[in-house]
């Protein structure tokens, strides 16, 4: 009974004619085009339909993350991936350090606002609807104010502080030129928004007929997030003394209410780890899944993703993850590859890893729709050519149905997950130990991690130091939630993107000799670029900045 099957995937339009059974007197006379607010907020229906369907239109403007930037996860502009299409791709420019004022293949900004103004109107019409079911009214409530509290942490996680708009929704002739409000401004008011939403939301798990709608997990789930990035390097004193772009100055009390936020949801003792991993994003319903967006089953991620030249359809094999990605996971022993006694052949590199490797990554070798991946040079899914192909010897698996038998692909669920317990659980390690070291609550976070992921031993050295222990959490977090679009934000808010980027990122080339064995050696494959004087903020769209006499713009652009 866990929240994921809420399917929110028609226009409000088609939605309001689905309930036309509960609202029929209205089309009998009104052409579905022209509802007004005045049937929406019908001061007659108590059961609040075109309210509902208005409500849940707000949830289309949620970002799908599958292939989100053209036909690339956003992962490929870090570096956990790279693109496999050669060329001036989206993601090609991300990762060159291309964005401008006019050109940003992540620019969210007008969306997230319009899903504001949606959620704002709603909150300040929906008491005209005479609900009679209390506890129903203050769900949907809830709901829109932790939709526009989601939208407003999207536009501050890219741009720093924006303006707020609060409950005032403008016009065509009011005034809309708002100045920015600071980073602290913005961080308060979507902490606050989650806690109002918390105190109406349902309390999870919820029935089947709300699966897919925000309960109070995952407004609590939103608020350890925004609180965590709060206090990472990158704002919390962080910046130039630009109060648009963080803290003034460095405060550890702002780890301690990160964990404490992350604390409050492992105490709710509703959800779990789950396994395998590469089934929970594929199930209809998870323990680990505290928010998602669901969608229609379907095989498009597979046939986007899946190594080409199968029978199956015509995979596309887009995403090609990195060298770096692949020696981030550690031996199944737990020690890291670097280590000596880990036991890795370089020979042999695949052999005895860390499970979550063979769950993530497709490497040479691995079984697929009855026979294996090759991604030797010549290779069935690397043939060479002009063909899209990996650029590294590496597919991406995570998110992919199992399909290590058979012969086609079927329609399966493929919906996105924000918020899931293991990044709660990292997130409250992470915060802990920056403020009190590593503690025992945060060798038993980290530690359920690993034994989930079958590492033997999974247990991790005893007196470690805080350094150490961030380490440990950092890699972690980028094996664990790799193409979830977590490594690109943390290598941002960690204040490390200047050393990750302008170096070349790495693949594998792969040759087989004639008595079957193979030959490995790594090569650098594509090269990134990242500016650290502005960077680590977006620019504000240039059509903002003609419009806004108020606006500012962020250093450096």
């Amino acid at each position: 009974m866990y929240m994921k099957t809420y399917k929110i995937v028609l226009s409000f339009a088609v939605m309001a004619t689905l309930t036309a059974a509960s609202c029929k007197k209205y089309y009998e006379s009104v052409p579905v085009e022209q509802v007004t607010p005045d049937y929406i907020w019908d001061t007659q229906d108590s059961v609040g339909g075109l309210a509902n369907n208005y409500l849940t239109t707000i949830y289309t403007y949620l970002p799908l993350g599958f292939n989100r930037i053209t036909t690339d996860f956003l992962d490929a502009a870090s570096d956990d991936a790279i693109s496999s299409q050669s060329g001036n791709t989206d993601i090609t420019t991300m990762a060159h350090g291309g964005i401008t004022v006019f050109t940003n293949p992540d620019n969210t900004w007008a969306n997230d606002y319009a899903g504001i103004r949606k959620a704002t109107i709603f909150l300040n019409n929906f008491h005209l609807v005479p609900m009679k079911n209390i506890y129903e009214r203050n769900a949907r409530l809830g709901e829109a104010r932790a939709l526009r509290a989601f939208f407003y942490w999207e536009l501050v996680r890219r741009w720093g502080g924006v303006p707020l708009l609060g409950d005032d929704v403008k016009g065509l002739t009011d005034n809309i030129e708002l100045p920015r409000r600071s980073f602290e401004s913005c961080i308060d008011y979507i902490v606050s928004e989650c806690d109002k939403a918390k105190d109406s939301l349902r309390t999870d798990p919820v029935d089947d007929n709300n699966l897919g709608r925000w309960t109070r997990a995952g407004a609590m789930a939103l608020k350890a997030q925004v609180l965590l990035f709060a206090a990472s390097p990158l704002y919390n004193g962080g910046n130039t003394g630009d109060s648009l772009n963080g803290y003034a100055s460095y405060d550890p009390n702002r780890w301690q209410l990160a964990a404490a936020a992350a604390k409050d949801v492992m105490n709710l003792n509703i959800y779990k780890l789950d396994s395998p991993l590469n089934q929970i994003f594929i199930e209809t319903k998870s323990p680990e899944i505290i928010f998602m967006k669901t969608q229609s089953t379907g095989k498009t991620v597979e046939l986007a993703n899946g190594p080409i030249n199968f029978s199956a359809g015509p995979a596309a094999g887009y995403t090609s993850p990195t060298q770096e990605l692949v020696d981030a996971f550690p031996m199944s022993n737990g020690k890291p590859i670097t280590d000596p006694a880990s036991g890795y052949d370089e020979n042999n590199p695949y052999t005895n890893r860390d499970p979550r490797l063979t769950a993530t990554i497709f490497c040479n070798g691995a079984p697929w729709l009855g026979g294996v991946v090759e991604t030797f040079d010549g290779g069935l899914s690397r043939p060479g050519g002009s063909v899209v192909q990996t650029r590294t010897s590496y597919y991406m698996r995570k998110f992919l149905g199992q399909y290590e038998t058979g012969s086609s692909f079927q329609n399966i669920v493929h919906d996105w997950s924000y918020y899931r317990y293991a990044e709660v659980l990292l997130n409250y390690a992470e915060a802990q130990n920056e403020f009190a070291g590593p503690d025992a609550s945060v060798y038993s976070a980290v530690e359920s991690i690993r034994q989930r992921a079958g590492l033997d031993p999974y247990t991790l050295d005893p007196g470690l130091t805080a350094d150490s222990m961030r380490t440990i959490i950092r890699n972690e977090r980028r094996i664990e939630l790799a193409f979830e679009e977590h490594r690109y934000w943390d290598i941002r808010r960690w204040k490390i993107a200047g050393s990750v980027y302008n170096k070349p990122l790495h693949g594998m080339e792969i040759i087989k000799n004639a008595i079957g064995t193979f030959t490995y050696a790594v090569q650098p494959v594509f090269t990134t670029s990242f500016d650290n004087a502005k960077m680590y903020f977006y620019p504000i769209p240039y059509t903002e900045m003609v419009s806004n006499n108020k606006m500012r713009q962020n250093p450096g652009w």
